[in-house]
């Protein structure tokens, strides 16, 4: 005997079928977007400097720097690394090598090699609040980055619709030392603003508490221009 399925019947069916396929493949958004990882990708920062050689005695300088992603190999645990060479230039258009480091992502977090020291910058999925030792490789040292904005920001006329800020070090005891320092990430650029400021005070009798910078070093890195070569 011949059947004709009813129309409501078929969909009611195929709805199901894709349902079914739905629920079983899950889409997981690990953020992988605010490190993008791709040969001939470059980033260029506009950099403000400060170095302290003691009291009354400091440099400031501003110059560029330009990453830019050469090649890629597999290390010993099979992880892709991709090797960056960065380069300097005071007026945009003569540049001169700096250094060369690494970046890869392993064990759900993102791992920069620099002056061959490993640290965790960031890891996945990013959330607020969400805090990691960045240091866990070195086991002489530990450090606790936190990420504490996750949001839209404005930096250098651009405006970026996910960033995630993540807070590395914010300590003044206005007595010896302030250490401050952060970075930001945005979602499908990278690494948008970078925050390094290291000092030490003067700790002699005649300027204790005081707040003189006798030591150390500020830099301001902000993205100025990205893209691929």
């Amino acid at each position: 005997m011949n059947r004709v399925c009813h129309p409501i019947y078929l969909f009611s069916v195929l709805f199901f079928l894709f349902a079914c396929q739905e629920t079983e493949r899950p889409k997981t958004d690990f953020g992988f977007e605010f490190q993008p990882l791709q040969v001939g990708l470059f980033w260029q920062y506009a950099v403000e400097e400060t170095i302290v050689f003691g009291e009354n005695d400091q440099e400031s300088s501003t110059y560029q720097l330009r990453d830019k992603i050469e090649y890629t190999f597999r290390n010993a645990e099979g992880d892709e690394v991709f090797v960056i060479n960065r380069d300097k230039s005071t007026d945009g258009t003569n540049w001169t090598a700096v250094t060369t480091y690494g970046i890869q992502r392993t064990n759900q977090a993102l791992l920069r090699t620099f002056e061959n020291k490993k640290q965790i910058p960031l890891v996945f999925p990013p959330r607020l609040e969400k805090t990691w030792d960045a240091e866990i490789y070195n086991a002489d040292e530990s450090d606790e980055f936190e990420v504490v904005f996750v949001g839209n920001l404005s930096l250098n006329g651009r405006n970026y619709q996910e960033v995630v800020r993540v807070l590395q070090e914010e300590e003044d005891d206005e007595i010896t030392f302030r250490d401050n320092r952060y970075e930001v990430f945005a979602r499908g650029v990278g690494l948008v603003e970078h925050y390094y400021e290291v000092h030490t005070y003067c700790s002699r009798n005649d300027c204790l508490g005081k707040k003189l910078l006798d030591s150390g070093r500020k830099t301001h890195m902000k993205l100025s221009a990205y893209g691929k070569l």
